[in-house]
């Protein structure tokens, strides 16, 4: 009798799961690179992204983690060892901007580290789609509900 309840709430939950909507919105990031061997720490210029995936419910960055891996790779070809890499992101240009700000002034402040800007022109993030699988598309959803 249990099995089968927690099997029913299972399946209750899996739609949910499986199916997360994703939409298209346009978005601004930036990233931060450290690396723990030595006190450079890299940060990007401010990014526009204009068809970014976005998780409907959360508002959250698709892959979010991904756009950090395209940060850490390009800075192992130009000859940082080992970056440990942050996105941030908003979804509008004031709320980057405090963000940034306030990234710049904690590693600026007291001289301990020794901050290095990557311009738009060294390093750009590119979009992550996300695969047919995981998403969803809203006009389609919309469609279906009229």
């Amino acid at each position: 009798m249990k099995i089968r309840t927690i099997l029913a709430l299972a399946m209750l939950l899996m739609p949910s799961l499986i199916f997360a909507l994703q939409k298209q919105e346009r978005l601004y990031v930036y990233g931060i690179a450290t690396s723990f061997n030595d006190s450079t720490v890299y940060i990007t210029d401010i990014q526009q992204l204009d068809s970014a995936w976005v998780d409907a419910k959360t508002d959250f960055l698709y892959s979010r983690n991904n756009y950090s891996y395209q940060l850490r790779e390009h800075l192992k070809a130009n000859g940082c060892a080992t970056p440990t890499c942050v996105t941030v992101f908003a979804k509008k240009r004031k709320q980057i901007e405090k963000k940034y700000m306030a990234t710049k002034k904690r590693y600026t402040t007291k001289g301990r580290y020794n901050v290095k800007s990557i311009t738009k022109h060294d390093f750009t993030y590119s979009c992550i789609v996300p695969d047919d699988s995981e998403r969803i598309d809203l006009q389609k959803k919309k469609s279906k509900k009229k």
